[in-house]
């Protein structure tokens, strides 16, 4: 007998910005890891991860829900569609995505246990973490010329960016000190010390 499920992660992005990736083609491709077809018009057919996964749009509302059909490769013609809807929330630090998965075939549990988890939030996670997921938010939006929301989605995408850059950038220093090699004021310290023992020893010389 089909059940229904539901799970959430926290994503480090805005609502928009995980709306729009969703239901773009090479945003969700790039965002899963998998070749996907998306579309933001409702009775759109979608796929995911090469076509494992088909469906439509039911229902899309900007920046707050999607709600689309969704079988498997591993579905039989017995089995009727499963349906997912994916609700957006803001909170601190970025989106509560919260999923529910209904018309599950009773035997599909590795969807619920592991499918979702490390083929979508995972990787949505780490994707919008990262400079490549922050150039692409860019880069969608100036693409979507006349869009009330273009100029704060590219500030927000910015503001990620440079935050993202400080971790970068704090990760080397950190990798840096933990191999042993001296920081800029140690090894000027050092030289310092060394040529104050050169004046040193041209003094007891003389």
């Amino acid at each position: 007998m089909p059940y229904t499920y539901t799970l959430s992660a926290l994503i480090p992005a805005s609502p928009q910005d995980i709306y729009d990736t969703w239901l773009d083609s090479r945003g969700h491709s790039a965002m899963t890891g998998g070749k996907a077809v998306q579309s933001a018009r409702i009775g759109d057919s979608v796929s995911a991860w090469g076509d494992y996964i088909t469906g439509r749009n039911l229902h899309l509302e900007p920046g707050r829900r999607i709600v689309q059909t969704w079988r498997t490769t591993h579905f039989t013609d017995a089995h009727g569609d499963s349906v997912i809807t994916v609700t957006l929330t803001k909170i601190a630090g970025g989106t509560r995505v919260t999923l529910n998965h209904a018309n599950v075939p009773d035997d599909h549990t590795r969807y619920e246990e592991s499918g979702w988890k490390d083929h979508y939030f995972t990787p949505m996670q780490r994707y919008f973490m990262t400079m490549t997921g922050v150039a692409e938010v860019i880069a969608r939006a100036k693409r979507t010329a006349g869009s009330p929301a273009r100029k704060t989605t590219i500030k927000n995408a910015k503001q990620a960016a440079r935050k993202a850059a400080g971790k970068t950038v704090g990760k080397k220093k950190t990798a840096k000190a933990a191999a042993g090699k001296p920081s800029w004021s140690t090894a000027r310290k050092k030289k310092a010390k060394k040529a104050a023992a050169g004046k040193t020893r041209r003094a007891s010389q003389r």
